[in-house]
Formats: structure tokens, sequence, C-alpha cells
């Protein structure tokens, strides 16, 4: 993984039906099959961090561990959360508890339910003082603090931000063959979007594989 200055250096990780939806309009988002949780899991116990947003918490409460894989280290879990709203009974708080947890909040969250949180593990960073966290401003934390590479298990919504902020250095997409359809189902990438071509970010598709059914591809940022 390249060097990208005082920041780690960002993949974003997923599985995406045909039509780029990871969730149907119900947030099912079972579309990986166990080679493709084998290679999200091998990743997760290559980089030191792992981050999701709320969304993901309060709708899957995942574990953000690593299993598969023998005697693992398992990576700093990181949510992005502006107003703290993380249950302290969250799988990424009481699932080995001796995992950290990093909850990136904004100086308006809640005082009490930062408590409740400090109260049940977790470290809190407190990154700008806007509606949401400022991601530049974590990225920056989380380097100080030793986490050089992190993986993004992002929804929409955090995708969206961290692409739009060009904190996302590579993406691995894994491409599952289904055809998901809906105009409120989750897509990869959600937020107001870009408004001219020339302002996305630049990709070099730089990996190609076929896994059965599936196709996985790996871009890295020009």
């Amino acid at each position: 993984m390249a060097k990208v200055g005082k920041r780690p250096y960002v993949i974003l990780s997923a599985c995406m039906s045909i039509d780029g939806k990871i969730a149907t309009i119900t947030g099912d988002s079972r579309l990986s099959d166990e080679q493709d949780f084998m290679r999200v899991h091998k990743l997760r116990a290559e980089v030191e961090g792992i981050m999701v947003g709320i969304g993901t918490v309060l709708a899957d409460d995942p574990k953000l561990t690593v299993k598969y894989i023998k005697n693992p280290k398992n990576p700093t879990r990181i949510v992005v959360d502006s107003k703290a709203k993380t249950p302290k009974t969250a799988l990424v708080l009481t699932y080995k508890p001796e995992v950290p947890t990093i909850i990136a909040v904004t100086e308006n969250a809640p005082k009490d339910k930062i408590e409740l949180l400090k109260k049940a593990g977790a470290h809190i960073l407190f990154c700008g003082s806007d509606e949401r966290v400022d991601l530049k401003t974590l990225m920056e934390k989380l380097y100080d603090m030793g986490i050089r590479n992190l993986m993004l298990e992002g929804g929409g919504e955090l995708n969206w931000s961290m692409i739009k902020s060009g904190l996302v250095d590579e993406i691995r997409l894994t491409i599952a063959p289904r055809i998901l359809g809906g105009n409120k189902a989750i897509s990869l990438v959600r937020g107001a979007g870009f408004q001219m071509i020339d302002e996305a970010p630049n990709l070099s598709l730089i990996d190609v594989k076929k896994d059965g059914d599936y196709v996985i591809l790996t871009y890295k940022r020009i």
C-alpha cells in the first residue's frame, strides 16, 4: 500500500449488484458468497483500521472483526457517528471488547451519549463542530494514532463523503450476479453527486478476476 501523506491509505471494499446496488429496498445486503466473505476477511486482517458509518451500525450491527483466518490480528474498529447514536449494546463495543473501537463524533454530540459510549469502552474522537464529522480531521487523527491503512466498508452516504473529500485511494469491488433495482435501494455511492464528469475522480483499473459468476475489480486513484 502506497504512502499518501499524513493520513491512512484507504481501501473502499464492497460487494454490489450488476446495477450498482449494495442492498435491496428493504436493506437486505446479502450479496456476497462464501468466497467473497473470505476475501473481505483476508483484507480485514491486512489493515490496521476498518471504518463504517452509524447507518451501518444501526442497520446491521456488525462485529467488524476477522474470521476464516487462524489467529488473526483484528483491526481497530472506527464508527463515523456525528451525534453519538451508537448503542452501548452494539457489537462493535460488546463483541471482543479487547479490540479497540473508535467513535468519531462532532463537538455538538450530546454529552450524555458520549459518556455512555466511554463507559462502554469506546475511544471518542472529536472531529469538527459542524453537523457532520470532518473526515479529513478524522483521517489525520487516525494517522497520529498509528493507523497507516484502513478498509472502508461504508454505506452509500459515507462512501460518497470519503470520495468527495479525496480520501479513497483504492476500490475493491465484487460484482454479484444479481440485479436489484429500486429507486430507494442503496447504491454504492449516494450523496449529492458530482455535477460534471471532470469533477469525478479518475481511476485506473489494475486487476480483474473472475470467481464463478462473480467478478472482482480493483481500481486505484490516479
